[in-house]
């Protein structure tokens, strides 16, 4: 029976052999997304920072740059407009719109004003400015304590060394998401904190895998050299780990090329967290277990031979 194999079996892929690059490669991303954090900021959008949201449309292309200038001279505030799907759609946000509760509908009225009857409004969004704050800090919370569970979890299932290896390659991968956002300014709402803790449950969904072959093959093969058997257990799992992320980035880039712009924000951060989340648990994860004690690698055992192989391996001794 024919199948589809986008993996030859019994791989023998030195994934080990390439950890040092791999750790180089983790730490640059690491640091340019912690930099421009702290240099540029997030983009935060109207969930975060409170004001007002118009969207509208209109049969001819839309001049933002004189409707810019015809709304900028009424001094409504922090202003920004971008056109979206087409010419002819058209985003208006105001930030930070003052405490007075007639405000927003002060606002708006002037906006549709300016607008004029050529312009069919499509949805308007208001959100003050202490429920964004509250919604902020919500948001930081829930991914504080997702990464952190998710460690204890790990802990609990397999070994401490797990369990750390797990929460470094977590908030590698949310550090790299939050990387993206703000080295493209991509606007950053509450749809991407949900994409934030998809992707940390979907990084240690892939990591979780590789770890219990990893701890199936500890008791194994006693004496095997840990490199051997960490590149071995990744080998094992990788058909699984390629469908599956695969099968999940065909879904996300769906959303992201025709769910229109309301989704295209939450659609890149999971791709890229796919993207990176892949690569941590089979580049980072396992390669950080090489640098802590390791249980169950003294009693000698006469299983060492690999699959395929007549005798047994000799150990060699784990290299860092």
């Amino acid at each position: 029976m024919w199948r589809l194999r986008l993996v030859p079996d019994n791989t023998r892929i030195d994934f080990m052999g390439w950890r040092r690059a791999a750790f180089a490669f983790t730490l640059v991303v690491s640091v340019v997304s912690i930099t421009s954090l702290g240099l540029r900021g997030l983009n935060l959008g109207l969930d975060f920072e409170g004001g007002l949201v118009v969207e509208a449309r209109t049969s001819a292309p839309i001049d933002t740059g004189a409707l810019r200038a015809r709304l900028s001279a009424l001094k409504l505030g922090d202003l920004s407009l971008q056109t979206f799907g087409d010419d002819r759609e058209i985003m208006i946000r105001v930030h930070q719109l003052p405490g007075d509760p007639a405000a927003p509908k002060r606002t708006f009225q002037t906006i549709r004003d300016v607008l004029g009857p050529a312009y069919e409004i499509r949805r308007t969004d208001f959100i003050g400015p202490e429920v964004s704050g509250e919604l902020l800090a919500d948001g930081i919370l829930a991914s504080a304590l997702a990464i952190a569970l998710i460690a204890v979890y790990v802990w609990f299932r397999f070994e401490w060394q797990f369990g750390v290896a797990a929460l470094l390659t977590t908030l590698h991968d949310v550090v790299a998401t939050f990387g993206l956002f703000t080295v493209l300014q991509l606007e950053f709402d509450l749809k991407v904190v949900a994409a934030i803790l998809t992707i940390a449950g979907y990084s240690i969904n892939d990591t979780v895998v590789v770890f219990d072959r990893i701890r199936e093959n500890l008791r194994r093969y006693k004496k095997m050299d840990l490199p051997v058997l960490i590149n071995l257990s990744v080998n094992q799992t990788l058909t699984r780990t390629v469908l599956t992320s695969g099968t999940t980035m065909l879904v996300v880039l769906a959303l992201l090329f025709f769910g229109g712009p309301v989704l295209r924000n939450f659609s890149a951060a999971l791709a890229w967290g796919i993207v990176v989340g892949t690569y941590s648990s089979v580049f980072v994860a396992s390669a950080l277990l090489l640098y802590m004690p390791m249980p169950g690698m003294v009693e000698a055992d006469d299983t060492d031979a690999l699959p395929g192989e007549s005798t047994p391996r000799a150990p060699t001794g784990a290299t860092g």
